[in-house]
């Protein structure tokens, strides 16, 4: 089965799309990705999410719901066509959409309780509409209702995907956020230990964005930071952030580490008389140490640490993994035959597929919910997707 995987991080920098072949089902599933690429935003839009996540009104969000759905639409015929394929040999797409907000602890509602939510937006049906082919989103959401925090949810993708049947590998993904993954040996989902350890691109793309006055976007490959030297006070005091020492099942989102933390790590920069480069050293630093602090919460013994994500270009933080980590052997999800930026879409390619199975696709031991459930919402095309996988 062709399907068709779209994801956008919560640095907002774009659509990543991948178009796999799936077979198989249980622990004989295969996957095989023909094409994959990503749509980046525009700066504008780019910050429109960015603000749109923190102070947000009802209408940008309502409208940014419906604009990203054209963009995710676009993001996936493009990759399509790269495999000269056509939508109609497409059986599915799975799209994770753009996470604007991320309330895994919940808020107390008088008579209820702590109330969890999630909203990821990019439209399901303008997707579906757009491309004629059957769409499944908000994955998230049913995973929050069974008592889960909706995340991590690519976990699933990694015990399947990139499982050894010798090496118990520390699978971890650079993202926005920062996520590990513990796959035992044979990659038997019973012993698999997932959750997200906290900073990432995110701080990193935020600072340099202030700093250059939207000049740059990002730290490209780490070289500002290389250029600098690591604060050993102000990485003490990140390293006490009470995140990293929380117990698993354990997400986070921008509502730790977006612009209020940026604002306090730019008003430490000040007082502490520190450079650009000396912040961002720092604060490579610190994403690598946090990513190490998931050691605690694994009782296996790690024999590989394998790293994806658009962070696994940034060789400061890449170089410090591997000191932390040393003498365990850290490599990429490239080397091991996968594209590092395109593999969360891949996974949510396959999460759409177990859901069109009727396979369930959330692990509870990782996000904490009560019981496995079928993950997200199902955008028929027409009426031939039910012909097409109950029959």
């Amino acid at each position: 089965m062709k399907v068709v995987g779209l994801m956008s991080g919560t640095s907002g920098d774009g659509v990543d799309a991948a178009l796999v072949e799936i077979t198989g089902r249980n622990k004989s599933l295969r996957a095989h990705t023909l094409a994959a690429q990503t749509l980046a935003y525009p700066r504008t839009l780019q910050q429109r999410i960015v603000t749109a996540s923190v102070s947000g009104t009802v209408g940008e969000i309502c409208h940014l719901n419906a604009l990203l759905g054209e963009w995710f639409a676009d993001a996936a015929l493009q990759v399509i066509r790269r495999a000269k394929l056509r939508p109609t040999d497409i059986a599915l797409i799975g799209s994770h959409g753009q996470t604007v907000h991320h309330l895994p602890h919940g808020i107390q509602a008088p008579g209820v309780g702590a109330i969890r939510s999630t909203l990821q937006i990019a439209e399901p049906a303008v997707i579906a509409e757009r491309t004629g082919i059957t769409t499944i989103g908000n994955f998230r959401a049913r995973d929050i209702a069974a008592g889960g925090q909706g995340a991590p949810l690519t976990p699933a993708a990694h015990a399947l995907l990139l499982k050894h049947p010798k090496r118990a590998r520390l699978v971890v993904n650079l993202g926005g956020i920062s996520n590990v993954t513990y796959v035992p040996r044979g990659g038997s989902e019973e012993g698999v230990v997932a959750f997200d350890t906290g900073p990432a691109n995110m701080v990193l793309d935020g600072l340099v964005s202030r700093l250059t006055g939207g000049r740059f976007l990002m730290d490209r490959d780490g070289k500002m930071a290389s250029r600098g030297k690591a604060d050993t006070r102000l990485l003490g005091k990140l390293l006490a952030h009470p995140f990293l020492s929380k117990r698993p099942p354990k997400s986070t989102g921008r509502e730790e580490f977006g612009p209020a933390l940026v604002d306090e790590l730019i008003r430490a920069q000040h007082q502490q008389k520190l450079s650009m480069e000396d912040l961002l050293a720092t604060c490579s630093m610190w994403t690598a140490k946090a990513v190490g602090t998931s050691r605690r919460w694994i009782r296996g013994h790690v024999d590989e640490v394998v790293v994806g994500g658009g962070g696994v270009r940034n060789r400061v933080i890449m170089g410090h993994l591997s000191s932390v980590f040393s003498p365990v052997p850290v490599t990429t999800f490239d080397a091991l035959g996968w594209d590092s930026k395109a593999f969360e879409a891949v996974a949510f390619a396959l999460l759409a597929y177990q859901t069109a199975l009727g396979r369930w696709g959330n692990l509870p031991a990782v996000t904490g919910a009560t019981h496995p459930v079928i993950l997200g919402a199902v955008v028929p095309a027409g009426p031939h997707w039910i012909k097409r996988f109950h029959t």
